[in-house]
């Protein structure tokens, strides 16, 4: 399978950057903060930036755009993914999901805008919504690629089924799913092993997603990959047994593989045969800098030790 970003399997998540999600604008601080964080992440050899229009309510693609154009050349050299589909504080609701073509066509507009670009690599549909009519969605980026404005279409937080529905209607391959997946949060994992067994109804993720995207090509992108920080130090005051547990397994197989926890927990998820792609989402170069090992880890990390990570996070034997 070739990953949608075609460079590295690390993906940089624009989320934090462009300030607080109210509604006071950016400044000097905020891009300077976004050109830090691209700086590091293409250090690690990341060339792919993930974005979607309403991280801090378009602040995090507006600061992105305001370092593009000042850094000659730099667009050639990454590739830029966004999303659309979710709604926030509009019509008086707090949040709704919309995938008609009218939305999906004013989104990507509006997006190209504060990216202060002519195109996306990547779209990504944010969430599924159950009015959106696939044929309005296949018009819609049919009209996108035709303009040169999107190359490739994803989606994000869909199952094996949904993702086989929509695609039925589209002409251009759907290449990418944005999925929560990590060490913390492994209901992915989970699901696949506990068929047939009682407790599989404690966990939601639902059954042949991972299988189908790896059947089909399509990529899987982890995002929560870090386990906000829960692992590595940056929440230390409130763990439970197991998170302290593995915290601590984490630093001792970084000492083992001369390399630091960071690394060894994203190696985790890329140890896997789907082919997992992490989105690496802090706004701290060092951290950044931290996972540079990611992939040399999981081609070193044997079985044992990936089980191991598992069930000392899972606070269980598996059955």
């Amino acid at each position: 399978m070739t990953n949608a970003n075609g460079r590295g399997r690390l993906i940089y998540g624009c989320m934090g950057l462009g300030g607080p999600w109210d509604g006071t604008s950016y400044g000097a601080a905020e891009i300077d903060q976004a050109a830090a964080v691209i700086d590091a992440a293409q250090g690690i050899g990341i060339g792919l930036f993930d974005h979607a229009d309403i991280y801090r309510n378009g602040k995090s693609e507006a600061v992105f755009g305001e370092v593009l154009a000042r850094s000659q050349g730099l667009r050639e050299k990454i590739t830029l993914q966004t999303k659309c589909g979710i709604r926030l504080g509009e019509r008086g609701l707090q949040t709704h999901y919309d995938l008609s073509r009218e939305a999906i066509l004013e989104r990507v507009n509006e997006s190209l805008k504060r990216l202060q670009t002519d195109y996306v690599d990547v779209l990504l549909l944010h969430r599924p919504d159950p009015l959106m009519d696939p044929r309005e969605v296949a018009d819609a980026v049919g009209q996108l690629m035709a303009e040169g404005k999107v190359r490739q279409l994803g989606v994000s937080n869909m199952s094996a089924a949904q993702i086989a529905f929509l695609q039925d209607a589209l002409e251009a391959p759907i290449v990418a799913n944005q999925l929560e997946m990590s060490l913390l949060r492994s209901d992915w994992l989970e699901g696949t092993v506990l068929v047939n067994h009682p407790a599989d109804a404690g966990y939601s993720f639902p059954h042949g997603t991972l299988e189908y995207c790896m059947s089909k090509g399509v990529e899987l992108q982890a995002y929560g990959s870090l386990a906000q920080g829960r692992y590595t130090g940056a929440r230390s005051g409130d763990l439970s047994p197991a998170e302290s547990a593995t915290a601590t397994m984490l630093e001792d197989l970084a000492g083992v593989h001369g390399t630091t926890p960071e690394s060894v927990l994203l190696a985790w998820l890329m140890k896997h045969p789907a082919r997992i792609s992490p989105v690496v989402g802090t706004t701290n170069p060092a951290r950044i800098s931290a996972c540079a090992d990611a992939a040399a880890v999981a081609g070193k990390m044997t079985r044992a030790q990936w089980y191991g990570l598992w069930t000392t996070a899972r606070g269980s034997n598996l059955p």
